[in-house]
């Protein structure tokens, strides 16, 4: 029985298309956090009070906290980059903050600067601003002096003003503050020209909000439309906060003063005798990360240690040049500096439309010394490893370098949160697959004790994106794995194309970013000895995809598993060198016995993971099936929920995707062996996939009396199971009967082989009802008019 897809059919925008909306959804919701987090700022250090006058009402927006966010949409214009990652935002901002106090009279302040908690840097010439502020908001003293100049020469080029020495200006404002370094503009806030230099620089913001173009004025600071920290990194699981944010964003009839007017929350005091609460915010937790960077890896030399150039050369011959040399290439691949050579069709993106270059040369600097750090504790670690007595193997495998340096580089991007460069572009990028990157997050947790606790969470939530979908999307390196470790899925990972292409070498990624580079490392595009298994040599970044499909055999889906891999397997895997992870799937596991590569790292995988009916997964996402579990569990334990009950649970969650119950893969091949695709609703895929390949396990929840109300009524009928049929046993197998005495409605009963092959009498009340509605508040009708318009 099958349901028909209540969701109507809907284009698919073009990946172009995505990739911008997703980009503009990120830009906004990075807008919101630095608005939100100025506003924060200010009320700290300001009081409310508009200039001289009082407010007109309690949720005016003060007009130096405006004057400020103009200066900063002001950088904007002159200095894009401050647009494209959440850590240059916020020292844009607290530059602009830094010039507010020394310029915004006295009297406005929350505090006083003798004693105060605000500002406690102190130096033998008074209160040091800039080391204060940097200590409050966890900033680079470096980054914020370059903010501050590009905000000077910004008013001086607007204001035809002309910035003097702090030191040489006598005024209230500077009062037991140290002056060495700082600027001052004569005539900036004073009152008698104040309202004219806010009307001035409001006129040059609007000016600049050309048509057809987000009007990132019009932003509005309120916590019900904040989007959550994890939009913040990329992930666009729950837009319907920056859906709204987006939709103010572009309306040209917002204005400045609405975006920064946000009533007083009692969670968040901002009153000098409140309290301070410190909460961690995408703001907060970007900056102490990025805090993190600076103080602790960017301090690193910038080659590997003596100590790893020791390992690197202690192996069969010195590997130091090839790691450095593919270190360069890798992070070039994804932070590029070059126009490259294909006019934007590289694997990175092109520096021209979204790289600064300083930008991304500071990136690759801070990713590169994370690697090196991590290589050298993973080095450490398995030399420890009493199977491992060579790190020849692991040390010149293409692709454990190549995953170590994308979860480096992806730390980086998570640090800094730029708009324009989400997850999984590192992927993409290195030419790399979900399932390669799931093998190396664990170890990098493991071999870097001062990660951060946030960036810890985001390897976490990262994992869980990998093993919940992308790593059994078509043409993830998974499934050759599969075929190797699991030869009874084989065929059918054989028959639905899932099989992952060759990985780009580092010639390919070479050709792509325009680069060049002497003495690469060896590649399979270069020549080489062919060993008696070429596919299985471990060193190969290229090796083919359809490598050991001769052991594949007959697929079996009900045939369960063998019963190693049933069993927890994470002691286990610590005894196996990271070389048995990495290498060739058709490798004999050097630990020894008879396992090949492939059945370490599937056991490892499926420690992480379900383990039965492993084809279920294939091109689909797990909450797809953990829903289908429910309401098959529900069913067989005789528990009154509906699908549509279901989905409305499901919808409240925040990681809901419409389109993981609306659209769900079923793959086949038709006559000519062509391979044909389509998306279902949750049903149809219920009824024609799930429950045919759960129903043993169904059953069983019946038979083995799960079920109190079942166990008792044993005997008889299944329970849930459709009432005997009022048709007569002799009845000839296609004689229609007439059903209604009104109506012309006749019904012809299944051949009986039809019958068994379809429902069992223990499995006919695990199918969804035909008329059962997926979408809430549907009337029957109009599901039966769906009903009705597929049957024709």
């Amino acid at each position: 029985m099958s349901s028909p897809d209540p969701s109507p059919a809907t284009s698919t925008p073009s990946p172009a298309t995505s990739t911008q909306q997703k980009q503009s959804e990120s830009l906004v919701n990075l807008l919101a956090e630095a608005s939100r987090f100025y506003r924060r700022a200010y009320n700290e250090l300001f009081s409310g009070v508009t200039t001289e006058q009082e407010p007109e009402s309690s949720t005016n927006t003060p007009e130096y906290m405006l004057f400020g966010w103009y200066l900063f949409l002001m950088l904007h214009s002159r200095s894009p980059e401050l647009f494209k990652d959440l850590v240059s935002c916020i020292h844009g901002l607290v530059a602009v903050l830094a010039i507010l106090l020394i310029h915004v009279p006295v009297k406005f302040r929350s505090f006083t600067v003798e004693g105060s908690s605000h500002l406690i840097k102190q130096t033998e010439k008074g209160m040091d601003l800039i080391a204060s502020l940097c200590h409050n908001y966890h900033a680079s003293e470096e980054r914020l002096k370059e903010m501050m100049d590009k905000s000077h020469k910004a008013i001086e080029d607007v204001f035809g003003m002309k910035a003097l020495s702090a030191s040489e200006c006598k005024t209230e404002n500077l009062d037991m503050i140290g002056t060495d370094g700082l600027m001052y503009f004569k005539g900036l806030i004073d009152m008698e020209c104040f309202q004219s230099n806010l009307e001035k620089m409001e006129k040059l913001c609007n000016s600049n909000s050309s048509e057809g173009k987000l009007d990132f004025k019009s932003i509005l600071i309120n916590n019900d439309y904040i989007p959550c920290a994890e939009n913040l990194s990329g992930d666009s699981t729950n837009l319907g906060h920056s859906k709204h944010v987006f939709e103010i964003l572009a309306s040209p009839t917002k204005t400045i003063k609405n975006m920064l007017t946000v009533p007083s929350s009692p969670l968040s005091p901002a009153t000098s005798g409140s309290v301070k609460i410190v909460q961690m915010t995408p703001v907060t937790s970007a900056m102490t990360t990025a805090k993190w960077l600076r103080e602790v890896i960017s301090s690193l030399p910038e080659k590997p240690s003596s100590k790893l150039q020791q390992l690197l050369s202690s192996c069969d011959r010195d590997l130091t040049n090839a790691v450095t040399e593919r270190v360069s290439i890798v992070l070039e691949a994804i932070f590029p500096t070059k126009s490259s050579a294909d006019g934007g069709g590289s694997l990175g993106l092109n520096c021209a439309n979204v790289f600064d270059i300083p930008w991304a040369e500071a990136r690759k600097m801070e990713a590169s010394k994370l690697y090196y750090r991590v290589l050298e504790a993973i080095c450490r670690a398995e030399l420890q490893n009493s199977n491992v007595n060579n790190l020849t193997p692991l040390l010149l495998n293409e692709r454990f370098h190549r995953c170590l340096i994308a979860c480096s580089a992806e730390l980086v991007l998570a640090t800094h949160k730029p708009v324009f460069m989400m997850f999984p572009a590192v992927l993409e990028s290195t030419g790399l697959t979900a399932f390669d990157l799931s093998k190396i997050i664990e170890n990098f947790v493991r071999h870097e004790e001062t990660l951060p606790r946030q960036l810890k969470r985001h390897l976490n939530s990262l994992e869980e994106q990998l093993l919940e979908s992308m790593v059994w999307e078509k043409g993830s390196s998974l499934y050759n794995s599969l075929i190797v470790a699991r030869p009874s899925i084989a065929s059918e990972i054989k028959h639905l194309g899932l099989l992952a292409e060759p990985m780009p070498s580092l010639d390919d990624l070479v050709a792509r970013q325009n680069i060049h580079v002497e003495g690469l490392p060896a590649t399979p595009s270069k020549k080489r000895d062919a060993g008696p298994d070429d596919n299985a040599d471990p060193r190969s970044p290229k090796r083919s995809c359809n490598e050991s499909r001769n052991t594949v055999v007959e697929h079996n889906l009900l045939t369960p598993p063998p019963k190693h891999h049933m069993v927890s397997t994470s002691l286990k895997a610590k005894c196996h060198p990271l070389e048995s992870t990495f290498a060739s799937p058709t490798v004999s596991n050097p630990v020894g016995g008879n396992e090949k590569c492939a059945d370490v790292a599937i056991q490892i995988f499926f420690s992480k993971i379900l383990d039965q009916q492993t084809t279920l997964f294939f091109n689909r996402h797990i909450d797809q099936l953990i829903l289908c579990c429910l309401y098959g569990v529900a069913k067989a334990c005789k528990v009154e929920l509906s699908f549509k009950e279901l989905l409305n649970y499901y919808r409240k969650e925040a990681q809901c995707k419409p389109e993981v119950f609306q659209n769900i893969y079923i793959g086949s091949r038709n006559s000519n062996d062509v391979l044909v695709s389509r998306h279902v609703s949750i049903i149809s895929f219920y009824n024609a996939v799930f429950v045919p390949a759960a129903k043993p396990f169904l059953v069983s929840l019946i038979s083995s009396g799960t079920c109190p109300e079942d166990k008792k009524n044993a005997s008889g009928p299944i329970p849930g199971s459709p009432k005997p049929s009022p048709l007569p046993n002799n009845l000839p197998d296609m004689s229609p009967k007439k059903v209604s005495a009104s109506h012309n409605v006749y019904v012809s009963p299944l051949r009986q082989t039809k019958m068994d092959a379809l429902l069992s009498p223990s499995s006919r009340s695990f199918y969804a009802c035909i008329g059962e509605g997926t979408h809430a508040y549907q009337s029957p009708s109009k599901d039966l008019a769906a009903i009705n318009s597929r049957l024709n």
